[in-house]
């Protein structure tokens, strides 16, 4: 959570977060890896890295049309 927190600057409360590690974990993009302590990590799964790019790619190209349409004509 903390580390959304400030890479993001969103608060997400452990509901929204452990609801959004079943998905990523039921859709195969993550997988728990051996718990630490408290901590549970986990780990991108080259289903889950391919699904990124493909997103990261579509977010990209909002950004560079919205940063075109704000150029100056």
């Amino acid at each position: 959570m903390l580390d959304v927190q400030q890479f993001a600057g969103v608060e997400l409360g452990p509901g929204t977060l452990y609801g959004a590690i079943t998905r990523l974990v039921d859709c195969g993009w993550i997988r728990p890896l051996e718990a630490e302590e408290r901590r549970r990590p986990y780990r991108l799964t080259a289903a889950g890295r391919t699904h990124l790019q493909e997103e990261t790619a579509q977010l990209e190209r909002v950004v560079k049309t919205a940063l075109r349409r704000l150029k100056p004509a």
